[in-house]
């Protein structure tokens, strides 16, 4: 049956203003925004509260994305517990180079896992503001958003049958392998996609951080990055094929290209401890166009994907959020139709800068180790331009901290 058929041959269901698929940073920052402001809805989410709660993801918030949680009451434990980052620093030629964006811009990075993020909202959601959510449920399926009475069934976990919601919009949430994007016809929507032709071995150790802020190194042998996720835990990425298997990593070979790449006069040594996490990330981006579709409103991955080049994901993800929560409040509450109709390509102006600085950042990155001498030269002298160039350091620090309107 295709997703926007009639749900056939279902029991009546519940009605809700909006259905929320997917309990991610951005579905959870829609539900508590619309119960702030007086609008029931109910949120689908396929994994159990405790898989969302502790499913391990990155942490880098930028501090605009941090007030407007603030604004909102979201971000009280992210403020008390979060390290604050105001330098990161580039190993290149075996050389290390502190970049200070705090000092150029006055803003800072918040660094908070996500899963600590999501654990914070489903509380806030269901706990605190008394939100409905239905943890494990299959099979969703969207229904007549091009209607003016969706619907969204889906199979209870508890008693296998289809149950159906009928709702005035659905905000689609639920990631990059989600449902609710099919539910937008083909003919209607340009989905665009760039291939970096890299994968980023993706990495959880049980160590302390070995330097005090983010080190990106830019080696012959591929990039690597370091980024403390607690005062026990860091992150770690090494570029490797794409589509490589984590099996192909040991530990020794790990550790060993981890010193090699990220080594560098006066540097310290790397704390190295046991790995609690691999996995291969083949790097690639894309951007469904427009984000609406009818009564569907996508939101976070469902609608555009940021490799973690730039770490701009669940910042783009919230960004989308704050615009459709305020938006869908405007229209349930007042009428007020304005917000809902500019969603779309308020969200996808920041979508593209970001999607284009994460484009430049992996020359960066990666065009040391491509084999071609030319894209290697000039990696190395956008690098350099960075230290040597105080309107070039100001540029890299708007877009690396987010911080220039852009819807």
């Amino acid at each position: 049956m295709p997703p926007t058929d009639s749900p056939l041959n279902s029991p009546a269901g519940q009605r809700f203003p909006v259905v929320v698929v997917g309990a991610g940073p951005a579905g959870l920052t829609v539900g508590c925004i619309l119960r702030a402001g007086g609008v029931d809805c109910l949120v689908l989410e396929t994994e159990s509260r405790e898989v969302i709660e502790h499913r391990p993801r990155a942490g880098v918030v930028e501090e605009w994305a941090v007030r407007g949680l603030e604004r909102r009451g979201l971000a009280r434990n992210l403020l008390e517990r979060a390290q604050v980052h105001g330098e990161c620093e580039f190993r290149f030629a075996g050389e290390r180079y502190r970049f200070r964006y705090a000092e150029l811009s006055g803003r800072h990075h918040f660094i908070y896992p996500q899963q600590f993020l999501v654990t914070d909202l489903v509380r806030e959601y269901a706990d605190v503001r008394g939100g409905e959510i239905r943890f494990g449920v299959r099979d969703v399926r969207v229904h007549g958003v091009d209607s003016a009475r969706p619907s969204v069934s889906y199979v209870s976990p508890g008693s296998g049958e289809r149950r159906v919601v009928e709702c005035d919009f659905v905000a689609g949430c639920d990631g990059a392998r989600g449902v609710t994007r099919t539910a937008m016809p083909p003919e209607r929507v340009r989905v665009t996609r760039y291939d970096y032709g890299v994968g980023w071995l993706a990495l959880l150790a049980e160590a302390p951080p070995s330097c005090d802020c983010v080190v990106f190194g830019m080696h012959p042998r591929g990039f690597a990055g370091h980024m403390a996720r607690s005062p026990e835990v860091t992150r770690y990425y090494l570029q490797c094929p794409p589509g490589d298997a984590p099996e192909n990593w040991p530990h020794e070979r790990v550790w060993a290209e981890l010193r090699e790449r990220l080594g560098a006069a006066g540097a310290q040594p790397l704390t190295e401890g046991r790995l609690i996490e691999r996995r291969v990330l083949d790097m690639h981006n894309y951007v469904v166009e427009p984000m609406a579709f009818g009564r569907l409103f996508l939101a976070g991955d469902a609608a555009h994907l940021t490799a973690p080049v730039a770490a701009k994901g669940m910042n783009l993800a919230l960004h989308d959020a704050f615009l459709l929560g305020d938006g869908l409040v405007s229209r349930l509450t007042e009428g007020d139709d304005g917000a809902l109709a500019g969603y779309s390509a308020r969200c996808l102006a920041r979508v593209w800068d970001y999607q284009e600085f994460s484009q430049w950042l992996s020359e960066v990155y990666h065009g040391t180790a491509s084999g071609d001498p030319y894209r290697a030269g000039t990696a190395l002298a956008r690098l350099r331009r960075l230290f040597d160039s105080p309107v070039a350091a100001a540029a890299f620090a708007e877009q690396y901290l987010g911080t220039r309107t852009t819807g």
